[in-house]
């Protein structure tokens, strides 16, 4: 998948470089030099530029990627990108947001999805901390989400019907690994 990140402050940076290390093809835009030669040996196409330009979008070829990212928290400047973005008929633009205002605002202009990380993180390191075993956990509807958990000594040679996990924690097992 080609991913266009826009910006690269700390978020940004590390979206791009952990992106690329998935295998997507990341096109990399900020104005800052010093941030585009850090991340450039490590990703598919590092520009240094505005991505508040239009044109700038245009001639990184922004009309024929598959995803943007907006990596700034900067009001004024992520939602003309995100505009700019879905004026270029980008299929899908995620947006980062520092308020609630900035969330409606960027819905608004068309971001697909708007994105907290901060608060992303605290949720899913409070809920490491509060079950240690839970590996992963993706919610799909609140109180409703599919999660990979550790086996630990508990159930270690017991069947599924002796562990009970259905009456006990209203867990249903999909996969067994």
């Amino acid at each position: 998948m080609q991913i266009l990140v826009a910006g690269l402050g700390r978020f940004g940076r590390n979206l791009a470089l952990g992106l690329s290390r998935l295998g997507h093809e990341v096109i990399a835009l900020d104005q800052s030099e010093a941030a585009i030669q850090e991340v450039a040996p490590e990703i598919e196409e590092a520009v240094i530029g505005d991505a508040t330009d239009d044109n700038v979008l245009r001639e990184i070829g922004a009309p024929d990627i598959d995803m943007a990212i907006v990596a700034m928290a900067e009001v004024e400047a992520s939602v003309l990108i995100t505009t700019h973005l879905k004026n270029l008929n980008v299929p899908q633009v995620f947006a980062k947001a520092s308020s609630d205002v900035h969330r409606t605002i960027l819905e608004r202009v068309g971001a697909d999805r708007v994105i907290f990380p901060e608060q992303e993180m605290a949720v899913r390191l409070a809920q490491s901390v509060e079950a240690p075993q839970v590996l992963h956990y993706a919610e799909l509807l609140p109180h409703l989400g599919i999660a990979q958990i550790a086996a630990g000594p508990a159930f270690v040679g017991r069947s599924l019907a002796s562990l009970d996990l259905r009456a006990r924690d209203e867990t249903s097992v999909l996969a067994i690994k």
